[in-house]
């Protein structure tokens, strides 16, 4: 039986996801209302059958070493188990991990001591449900040494991708990372016979979804070498001396690594059929067990929203919203397009006490608020009577202090303050 070891990268400082991730990582952004990122590529881990995890993290790693620690736990009979691996300095290296395929190189001593037959590499921060044991088999049925897994693209999105060229065996001839705009490759659309049924017209590439399974010794002879990153490097160096395929993924897949992308596949989980079903007990989204209470709606009118466990919710009107764990919005607030990560916890009556001496807000939103096209990060204080987001001229792009502003999206900070009656 094959024995496969998943390593997720945990990714890097996440710039285009700031603010989000100005105090975490990119895998430990807040998704879904009770969810975080790492948890998809960990649940089709599992899910999967693919039990022995490493996760290697750098930067802003404390909150998700945190989740990892109160999310993962198996019992001592199934030998599975959900691991860190935060970059170390030891006797052999002593600097940062300088990019995906260095960081795995610097933890093989790690790996080997669970013997893998075959290694499967993912990123932390993309959204998909993929049943990771048939692309294993399909790569050990094709005699393959490396498969790639693809995913078709149009010629506009085929840009910001690796590209790859196959031949009728889905066998990987070249590969292309991210071709110029106004490149002519042509010669590199799908094969005909390799196409899966269905497929949507107008996506003629295939673009690497940077999650590979590699036979374990050529991962580490693949990686016995200077190379830094997987994509640029080491991909384009292996198929000159292996076998490497291509297995295509005809599924729901997004990179969920800008503001704009982020904040539209959250909202679609509020449309009649989301992309990404969280509503599959086969498959279910792990995460971290908090034993709240069930959500408290007095007189709430709710459209085409979610609301996670332990929120008490009052007289607001609340449409195409996604509102995380612990959310406390009050009377007369109204949200249009709004992600409310939450709170990490509930205020006392001492310390709300204290907030009115200091005219500081409570936690969450206030009454009279009303907020449109925003995230609104966790613990923030929204008072009462603002206005945010109905400007009639858009707003100016970057930072402004306690919120900032991304693809016309308005990000309120974590922690942050807005006063009553601020109008943004």
């Amino acid at each position: 039986m094959p024995k496969v070891l998943s390593i997720i990268l945990g990714g890097g400082k996440g710039t285009r996801l700031y603010p989000l991730t100005q105090e975490r990582s990119k895998p430990a952004v807040p998704f879904g209302g009770k969810h975080r990122i790492v948890d998809i590529p960990i649940s089709n881990c599992i899910n999967s059958g693919f039990k022995q995890i490493y996760i290697l993290t750098q930067f802003n790693s404390a909150s998700l070493h945190m989740h990892i620690a109160n999310a993962y736990n198996f019992d001592r009979f199934s030998r599975g188990f959900v691991e860190i691996l935060a970059a170390e300095q030891t006797l052999q290296h002593s600097g940062w991990y300088e990019g995906t395929a260095d960081a795995v190189r610097k933890n093989f001593q790690h790996f080997k001591t669970q013997n893998p037959t075959h290694y499967i590499i993912l990123s932390g921060d993309q959204l998909y449900q993929m049943d990771l044991k048939e692309y294993l088999d399909a790569h050990i049925k094709s005699g393959a040494q490396i498969t790639i897994a693809t995913t078709a693209v149009t010629r506009e999105d085929a840009s910001g991708f690796g590209i790859m060229k196959i031949n009728q065996k889905n066998t990987i001839t070249d590969f292309m990372e991210k071709p110029a705009k106004d490149l002519d490759i042509s010669d590199w659309i799908i094969p005909e016979k390799t196409r899966t049924p269905g497929a949507t017209p107008g996506k003629d590439y295939l673009a690497s979804m940077g999650i590979y399974i590699f036979d374990a010794k050529v991962l580490e002879e693949a990686l016995d070498n200077e190379f830094t990153d997987f994509g640029k490097e080491i991909i384009p160096q292996t198929l000159k001396k292996y076998k490497v395929n291509s297995y295509v993924y005809d599924g729901y897949w997004e990179d969920i690594g800008t503001i704009k992308s982020f904040y539209d596949a959250t909202l679609d989980l509020t449309s009649i059929t989301p992309k990404f079903n969280f509503y599959d007990e086969d498959k279910p989204i792990y995460t971290h067990m908090r034993n709240l209470p069930p959500s408290k709606l007095n007189m709430a009118n709710m459209n085409r929203s979610t609301a996670s466990e332990g929120c008490v919710i009052t007289e607001a009107t609340i449409t195409d919203s996604v509102i995380g764990v612990r959310s406390i919005i009050e009377k007369n607030a109204q949200l249009i397009g709004v992600i409310c990560m939450g709170a990490d916890y509930y205020e006392t009556n001492a310390q709300k006490a204290d907030n009115a001496k200091n005219n500081i807000p409570n936690i969450g939103i206030g009454e009279n608020t009303r907020i449109q096209r925003a995230i609104i990060d966790k613990d923030a204080r929204i008072g009462k009577n603002c206005s945010i987001g109905f400007s009639p001229t858009p707003l100016q792009e970057g930072d402004h202090g306690m919120y900032y502003v991304s693809d016309g999206v308005i990000i309120i900070r974590k922690n942050a303050i807005i006063p009553d009656g601020t109008i943004i």
